[in-house]
């Protein structure tokens, strides 16, 4: 038996198709084949917030990134669970030789994480996924087993998947999660009388602390050595079930009997009937819960008075702590490499005999500079990451999804729209892609063209940078209200999108499922900020060292005609300086025409992670005599505003920062807008955005500079 699965790229690429071959084992049975362990697809599935994630990267040590709210995970992931087998899926009396299959060792299966679904009726894209994974590809070609993550506190809505799952002739094995959460809600789940209900294991887990995942191996073993199951009708239950049903009977009939839609109803019904049926045979709760506390914490921070209060103040926290506490720690960086680092590479060129080579100039100036200064931003990431780790960790985020519910509907747009919106505010082309969870495709378009407004964490790069140099005292709250100023755009622009383009889409309720409050996990938490961290240098520090090896070509360019040599030209009449002057005048009535700003936006359009280093390497190649002391960067940008403007730095430094929160953020999220709503919207969202990006500016400048 071949067993296949789509795996679909995030770059857009063609899915691939990934074979595992299924060897027959020394157990196999009459009734079918078996599943060798070592070749054997397992497939992961399981609600929306059941720890589906965390329990994949617990089992292969992967980074997937970890949520507690719907649509964390959109895209299949893929990943090698190693483990070691001890027990023989036909106990301890196995006489099995050394090298049979099933015999105990070390064995390896591709685990595939599925996009979280509630049931395989789909109602969004990414249940689709997981529906055609697992149900509409033909017998040969579905997972040898499926792992399905059932939240013990919440049984009766997750059990639901599991009675679909076992309707269509798939190996299954129930990881029970949430365990400590039904413990304190009172709920005691019998593990054993759960297992007989479903007919398949179940095995109680606790990802976090790597709790019940060899039991959890265990059982894999022993049901992929066991035939597959013969499909089932209604609600797939076996027949040592629950004595309410003994005979696992189709309890709706022939499917002819009924029209389609009134078919499909009672299925769901039938299946509802034998969901309740096995919770009560398997969970028992007191009679007393623990739950008030949570109820009145929700009671404030979900209220329509102060819900908005409760967070703004914890973002504006957020901001404040990002640049107060990283600014030491980012001064001392830049010190480093704007000294001690510059000289040394300086020390070694002239040691070598390239002191007024062009690979000086390249390597001082171009390669340390521009990495140097995005590094300088490793704590203030760093902090940042770690503290919305935390707010997502403790359960809060999801709460901020109820209180911004009536601000999005206000917009034409379902209140889960926040939640990839909030995704963005990390990075764009991730929230992008999670727009799939969204059910109605119009939403999904209009939310991919708000995205780009939500501030990514390259934006804050710049933002730390220009607050700090033109408002030291007030730098938190300057970056705060950028922030704000992003929200503030998405609802207007959604609002015309609204008024314009879909005057007739519809309002959808909110539902979503709240985590529990619970204290953050430093493990994960240190886990999360690492994997964030770690996507941003390795995005940004190919993006700049590209970046830097086009600018200095561009600036060791000189004009033709003008007599020079490769290399020995001044960045001022440099080919790259030429380019860049050409298109500065647009940027004069918004206050910011010199030509470095103009180039470190067109810069900016590639990746903003590259518009500092721009700068960096931009200053220190046209002025190579100057020596300027450590952190000083920000005194030579300052000036040029100063002279652009007229001297109105502050007015030009505030537009500066609207327009490149209003612009295209880069092109890796243009191709994630075309691989979701195409080249057409995509290229109208780009139009938009740079004219709204030009026109806020211009307005800023003109009037900051009678203010200020």
């Amino acid at each position: 038996m071949t067993t296949g699965l789509v795996d679909t790229p995030r770059d857009g690429s063609e899915p691939q198709h990934v074979t595992a071959s299924s060897v027959p084992s020394c157990h196999s049975d009459a009734g079918g084949p078996a599943a060798a362990p070592g070749s054997a697809v397992v497939a992961l599935a399981g609600s929306p917030n059941v720890g589906k994630s965390t329990l994949f990267n617990a089992l292969t040590g992967a980074k997937r990134h970890m949520g507690n709210w719907p649509g964390t995970s959109v895209e299949v992931g893929r990943g090698a669970w190693r483990f070691e087998r001890t027990a023989c899926p036909q106990g301890d009396g196995c006489r099995c030789p050394a090298d049979a299959p099933c015999a105990r060792g070390t064995t390896e299966v591709d685990l595939v994480d599925l996009p979280g679904a509630y049931s395989l009726d789909p109602a969004s894209p990414d249940e689709e996924l997981t529906r055609a994974l697992l149900v509409d590809k033909p017998p040969a070609e579905r997972p040898d087993l499926v792992v399905v993550t059932v939240d013990a506190a919440h049984l009766s809505r997750s059990l639901y998947l599991v009675a679909q799952v076992r309707e269509h002739a798939l190996r299954v094995v129930v990881a029970l999660t949430m365990n400590d959460v039904a413990a304190r809600r009172g709920i005691a789940v019998d593990t054993a009388a759960l297992a007989a209900a479903l007919g398949a294991p179940v095995v109680p887990v606790d990802p976090r602390r790597r709790g019940g995942l060899q039991q959890l191996a265990d059982a894999v073993v022993q049901t992929l050595a066991a035939p597959v199951p013969a499909p089932r009708g209604g609600s797939g239950i076996r027949p040592d079930g629950p004595e309410d049903n003994p005979d696992g009977l189709d309890l709706v009939g022939p499917p002819e009997a009924l029209d389609p839609v009134d078919h499909e109803l009672a299925q769901a019904d039938d299946r509802f009937a034998w969901v309740e049926q096995a919770v009560v045979h398997a969970a028992h709760e007191s009679a007393q819960t623990r739950t008030g506390w949570t109820d009145r914490i929700d009671g404030v921070v979900t209220s329509r008075l102060w819900g908005p209060l409760v967070f703004l103040v914890a973002m504006w926290l957020v901001f404040q702590l990002t640049t107060t506490v990283a600014a030491p720690m980012q001064d001392w960086l830049d010190g480093l490499f704007t000294g001690p680092v510059s000289s040394a590479a300086g020390w070694l060129m002239e040691r070598i005999g390239l002191g007024h080579s062009p690979v000086r100039g390249f390597l001082v100036d171009g390669l340390i500079a521009g990495v140097g200064m995005l590094l300088t931003f490793v704590p203030l990431m760093t902090l940042m990451f770690a503290l919305l780790s935390l707010l997502e960790d403790s359960g809060y985020m999801a709460r901020a999804a109820v209180v911004t519910d009536r601000l999005m509907r206000s917009i034409g747009l379902p209140g889960r729209a926040f939640l990839p919106l909030v995704v963005g505010f990390g990075c764009n082309v991730p929230a992008i892609a999670a727009t799939r969870t969204l059910p109605n495709a119009r939403h999904r378009v209009m939310t991919s063209l708000l995205v780009p407004l939500t501030s990514c964490t390259a934006r804050l790069t710049v933002y730390v940078l220009m607050a700090t140099t033109f408002f030291p005292d007030h730098a938190g709250s300057v970056v705060f209200a950028m922030y704000l100023l992003s929200i503030l755009l998405v609802v207007l622009l959604g609002l015309a999108l609204r008024s314009t383009l879909w005057r007739r889409v519809g309002d959808e309720p909110l539902i979503l499922d709240l985590p529990p409050y619970q204290v953050p996990h430093l493990r994960l938490m240190a886990s999360q900020t690492w994997v964030r961290l770690r996507g941003f240098l390795r995005t940004a520090s190919g993006i700049i060292v590209a970046t830097v090896v086009a600018i200095w070509l561009l600036q060791a360019t000189p004009m033709p005609g003008s007599g020079e040599r490769f290399g020995e030209v001044q960045t001022a009449d440099s080919v790259y300086a030429a380019g860049a002057k050409a298109i500065a005048p647009a940027f004069a009535p918004a206050g910011y025409g010199e030509w470095r700003t103009s180039s470190a936006l067109v810069v900016g359009f590639v990746a903003k992670e590259a518009v500092i280093s721009s700068w960096a390497q931009t200053y220190a190649v046209s002025e190579p005599d100057s020596e300027r002391a450590p952190g000083q960067l920000g005194d030579v940008i300052r000036a040029d505003f100063e002279r652009s403007s007229g001297g109105h730095g502050i007015a030009a430094a505030l537009a500066f920062m609207v327009f490149l929160l209003a612009y295209t953020p880069c092109v890796a999220t243009l191709a994630a807008q075309k691989r979701e709503i195409g080249w057409r919207w995509t290229l109208f969202g780009v139009g938009v955005q740079l004219t709204l990006a030009w026109v806020l500016s211009v307005v800023v400048f003109q009037v900051g500079r009678l203010v200020v």
